[in-house]
């Protein structure tokens, strides 16, 4: 047995690099080692297992001066592993030992019935064990290791990645952004990735200039410690910006050094399950591109040789090896170092394998879309909201038009989700998948889709860019009897005339739109947000005609036609040149148009409260309130009203720096009532 020299040590291996952010798990860790005779430590590759186990080891020896022996499972010959138990119950028999089995996954099922025995064998003997897996034994403790904490995104995430047409274009938008590098030094994972820069590159300093794309790098890498080192080894070479756009761009070649060379990076392959099905699994895994639960995993997963219950099965064996969602237990995700490593091994898989599993995939997001669309004509908007951000990393790889399921089917899911696009913030997002799906699908194209690309470049584009949609538009709903889009292209029209202050014209195209929509629409917003539409562009023309309403019962169960009725009800206060009514008015359409992410919404809403504020004489809060969505405007949007009476009642400077602080605030900070 001479062989395990190298693998059993009597000696605690080296520390390769220090210590961060684990403090609060070796504390645990060793009160357990003081009490209990097995502790697991559980999690994926990378996670920094084993460099626990290190520190927990040497601050026992240092407290009761344990004796160690430390039994590296990844370096053992596989010849030698059905010796293991004897050779180790040799050397440990009368010892009071403590015996670290590090890397357990490497012996599989095997490693739980090891544990095991030498636990009945040898009853001075206390394990601590590392492993992907769980050992599957009723006695002990696991301790589940987590990746480090991480800096939050510095918006909603939804908005954010939003930015750019491609992945490179989001993150070069993110770490062009300044930060607060005390803010996010706070943070474990930035600190162990400075740190390792610091000893790539001795000049690097962790500065506000920096700090957005080292805080977002930290977040790519799932802030995992041996994914965050080898990035951080590269220091060197790139930047925190640049590396984030290498990363984004080919995360293999970026954290292996070369496009093509997995073969050097631990991370990205010591995960391996002991069984074929397994191994199929993470492959089949690759094409998630966030988070996934059980029943997802079956439907898209589960077909051929690993059925739906054996891909549920392997993906309760496999759930330690992967990361959890924070917040949402029972949904898991892939590093991504490993999402890209198995998505090339899917990519060359023989047969139909990998295109199988793409139809799959998009046809779970289609429904999810469709689902998402019910619950927002049901009035169920913050739920459909919910659930389309939830799922939006899978929806925004099912609109990809180059994908198995082409442009038809990216159109298709981008239809679904109109709700997004315009009420809950990411126009640009929507605009985006629109042009370029509808670019390459052929001719001729499909009316839903050129309808709503034609809203959205209407409602919140330069003057102009909708007219050829439009037109198009127009000619497709014609053809395809698709009446829901001519209303919807007449709302358009309507919605773009407001925002240029003709609102007679808009309220004709409203009524239009009114007269021409189906009674039960199958897609697209319904008759009460097309009503109150109407209401809010007859409140400037002829606030007479707008209908009274209180909010009681009898108001529209549809929130977001709510929020707009709200306003419209404002205009008509603030005419009756009642301000504190119409203000209650403005605030109850920010409570919905906040929770929605409706930005549209929110800019005429705080434009009109800019106003009230301008006539009551508060002039700085009502540039403030500008300031707080000065981003959220249509570029061919006529100024606000309120600007006007600001620009005549300010000097320009005391203008420019109140609207700057409303830049640097939100619409919350703002009106404390919200």
């Amino acid at each position: 047995m001479g062989d395990l020299g190298s693998s059993l040590r009597h000696t605690v291996p080296a520390e390769l690099s220090s210590f961060v952010g684990r403090e609060r798990e070796l504390a645990r860790t060793a009160a357990l080692l003081g009490a209990e005779r097995l502790v697991s430590l559980v999690g994926p590759a990378g996670i920094g297992k084993t460099r626990l186990a290190l520190r927990a080891v040497r601050t026992l020896r240092r407290s009761e001066g344990a004796d160690v022996v430390w039994a590296d499972l990844a370096g053992l010959p596989g010849a030698l592993r059905d010796t293991l138990a004897q050779e180790l119950e040799r050397r440990l028999e009368g010892r009071g030992a403590l015996l670290v089995l590090d890397g357990c996954e490497q012996l599989g099922e095997r490693a739980g019935a090891l544990a095991g025995r030498l636990l009945a064998r040898l009853p001075r003997v206390r394990i601590l064990a590392t492993s992907q897996r769980t050992l599957g034994l009723r006695k002990g403790v696991e301790v589940f290791v987590g990746p480090l904490p991480l800096p939050p995104e510095p918006q909603d995430p939804a908005s954010r990645r939003s930015t750019g047409d491609t992945a490179e274009d989001t993150a070069r938008a993110i770490a062009a952004e300044d930060a607060d590098a005390a803010g996010v030094s706070g943070y474990a994972s930035v600190r162990l990735y400075a740190e390792r820069a610091r000893g790539a590159d001795p000049s690097f300093e962790l500065t506000d200039r920096n700090a957005g794309a080292v805080a977002a790098l930290c977040r790519a890498l799932d802030g995992i410690p041996g994914a965050l080192e080898l990035a951080a080894g590269r220091a060197g070479r790139y930047g925190p910006a640049e590396a984030l756009r290498r990363l984004t761009a080919d995360p293999l070649g970026f954290l292996t050094g070369g496009a093509g060379r997995a073969d050097g990076a631990d991370v990205l392959h010591a995960h391996r399950p002991s069984s074929p099905g397994e191994r199929l699994l993470w492959t089949r895994l690759s094409v998630f591109a966030g988070s996934f639960d059980e029943a997802a995993v079956a439907q898209v997963c589960g077909f051929g040789e690993l059925g739906p219950e054996d891909a549920a099965e392997a993906l309760r064996r496999l759930a330690p090896a992967l990361l959890a969602e924070p917040g949402e237990p029972g949904r898991y995700r892939l590093p991504l170092s490993v999402r890209a490593y198995e998505a090339r091994r899917l990519a060359h898989a023989p047969g139909t394998e990998a295109a199988l599993a793409e139809r799959r995939h998009h046809e779970r997001c289609r429904v999810i879309a469709e689902r998402a669309a019910w619950l927002w004509r049901s009035g169920a908007q913050p739920q459909a909201r919910a659930l389309a951000l939830r799922e939006l990393p899978e929806l925004r790889r099912a609109m990809d038009p180059l994908a198995e399921a082409g442009p038809a089917g990216a159109l298709e899911v981008a239809v679904s989700l109109w709700f997004l696009w315009s009420a809950c913030g990411l126009e640009a997002e929507g605009r985006r998948h629109l042009e370029r799906a509808l670019a390459l699908h052929p001719e001729p194209r499909p009316a839903r889709a050129l309808c709503l690309a034609a809203w959205l470049a209407a409602a919140f584009g330069r003057a102009g860019a909708a007219d050829p949609l439009l037109v198009e538009a127009w000619t497709a709903a014609v053809l395809e009897g698709e009446d829901a889009a001519l209303a919807y292209l007449a709302h358009a029209r309507g919605t773009a005339a407001l925002w240029q202050d003709r609102p007679g014209e808009a309220a004709d195209e409203f009524r239009d739109a009114l007269g021409q929509l189906p009674p039960e629409p199958e897609f697209g917003p319904g008759h009460e947000a097309l009503r109150a539409a109407l209401e809010m562009a007859l409140a400037h023309t002829g606030p007479a005609a707008v209908p009274v309403g209180d909010g009681e019962p009898g108001a529209p169960a549809d929130l977001w036609a709510r929020s707009w009725s709200d306003y419209a009800q404002a205009i008509v206060q603030r005419r009756k040149d009642r301000p504190a009514l119409a203000r209650t008015r403005l605030v109850a359409a920010l409570e919905i148009q906040l929770a929605l992410g409706d930005r549209l919404g929110q800019a005429l809403s705080a434009e009109l409260l800019a106003e009230l504020e301008a006539g009551l004489g508060h002039y700085e809060e009502s540039a403030r309130l500008l300031g707080a969505v000065s981003g959220h405007r249509p570029v061919a949007a006529l100024p606000p009203r309120a600007e006007r009476t600001l620009r005549a009642c300010m000097s320009p400077e005391a203008y420019r720096t109140a609207h700057e602080e409303g830049c640097r605030s939100t619409l919350r900070d703002l009106l404390p009532e919200l």
